[in-house]
């Protein structure tokens, strides 16, 4: 199964892929995580892709492309993999769609974690992570709500978004994000 996991910045995508992968038995595919890496190695495209995270904006189509393509490309995507971080706004799901196109494959489902914002600015107080502050948060919030928020129609019309409850035990949603799949892969 090819999945997308969608949510605002501190919804918990992190925690819920982890859990995901060993139960799908798929690679998580993180394009955050991809782009940290490579500004911590330093390569070209780390370092261009700085400059855009440091403002809390979101990173070049074509970077963002580039980075997911070669990694969809790798032998242990083949029979699937959950997408976190990408696609985020409707040019790159359309470009997605494209790519997935040209190997005979498709997204099979999409699930919203969904969080109301005051909870995301007490999450992201909590993990300390180095890249959150509350002003570039808060940029990245209203960045998702603006460029993101327009995928969950798209792939509503589809019929491929499954809306799920944010809120709760890490336990509680990972339970509702199974159930979720498995109403995915019954109406598919």
């Amino acid at each position: 199964m090819r999945i997308i996991l969608i949510g605002p910045p501190g919804a918990g995508k992190g925690t819920q892929c982890q859990r995901l992968v060993d139960y799908l038995r798929v690679p998580h595919l993180s394009t955050g995580e991809m782009l940290r890496a490579a500004v911590r190695a330093g390569t070209a495209e780390g370092l261009a892709a700085a400059h855009f995270m440091a403002q809390g904006q979101l990173v070049p189509d074509p970077m963002i492309l580039g980075l997911v393509t070669k990694r969809l490309e790798a032998a242990d995507c083949r029979d699937g993999c959950l997408l976190d971080g990408f696609p985020r706004t409707l040019p790159q799901a359309a470009m997605l769609d494209d790519l997935l196109d040209c190997r005979a494959m498709s997204v099979d489902g999409v699930i919203e974690l969904a969080v109301p914002r005051d909870e995301l600015v007490h999450r992201m107080l909590a993990r300390k992570r180095e890249d959150d502050n509350p002003e570039i948060f808060a940029k990245r919030i209203a960045s998702f709500e603006v460029q993101t928020a327009p995928l969950l129609d798209y792939y509503k019309r589809q019929g491929k978004l499954a809306s799920i409850d944010g809120l709760g035990t890490a336990d509680e949603i990972f339970n509702r994000v199974r159930e979720a799949l498995r109403r995915l892969k019954r109406d598919s």
